[in-house]
């Protein structure tokens, strides 16, 4: 089929790596010095790497491609999140101090490296559009993004249970908002600590639609 996808100037591409953790779907790899698709159905064309090309590299163009598939992007990065996770490792050192990917708890492999003797950070996927300081939030922290409203909470629960029980966490801070549906986060950390039978210190964070927290420890 002829769709839209993207396209990487290997004249022009130096090999920094920084489009890499742009993209979601685990799409592109560094190879010979040169970035790359990594294979057609992987890449959704949407082109979220685009402006983080500092040589120019990147564009959009329409070609004969197979069709994008997010169920074959999930199995991909679940069979390959270890690779990942090396590749990102040997970025500059300036790139390493603000990548973890992916962040997606529906994602992230349990027994990812970043998550040993981490802080992580679970917090509600609408949060960072009014917490004006996320980032600095998130800055050496274990990042893990969800909404309960859109995924199953048990499926979240489980996925920390394993994440817990593989790994010597040291805390998990919770960010929901203040909407009713959004207590599911809460719910699942509660439910992974029990299933996973460990002590971990905890802390929740309610965000208000505006951007004010109220901090409550557990």
């Amino acid at each position: 089929m002829k769709r839209k996808i993207v396209y990487i100037n290997k004249s022009l591409c130096n090999g920094c790596g920084q489009c890499i953790p742009k993209c979601v779907e685990g799409a592109l790899q560094v190879i010979d010095g040169k970035a790359r698709i990594v294979k057609d159905i992987y890449c959704d064309g949407l082109g979220a790497c685009l402006g983080h090309c500092p040589q120019g590299a990147i564009t959009i163009v329409e070609r004969e491609a197979e069709a994008f598939s997010q169920e074959e992007v999930h199995k991909y990065i679940n069979k390959h999140a270890s690779s990942v996770a090396h590749k990102l490792s040997v970025l500059p050192e300036t790139l390493q101090k603000r990548v973890q990917w992916p962040v997606k708890i529906d994602l992230v492999s349990p027994n990812a490296a970043f998550f040993e003797n981490a802080n992580i950070l679970f917090i509600a996927d609408c949060a960072p559009v009014v917490l004006k300081n996320f980032h600095t939030l998130a800055e050496g922290k274990a990042v893990i993004i969800g909404c309960p409203k859109f995924n199953d909470a048990k499926s979240y629960a489980s996925k920390l249970s394993e994440i817990l029980k593989l790994n010597s966490v040291a805390s998990i801070t919770v960010f929901y908002m203040e909407v009713p549906c959004c207590t599911g986060l809460k719910w699942a950390v509660n439910k992974a600590l029990e299933d996973c039978g460990k002590k971990v210190l905890t802390c929740e964070v309610e965000v208000k639609i505006g951007g004010e927290t109220i901090e409550h420890k557990w």
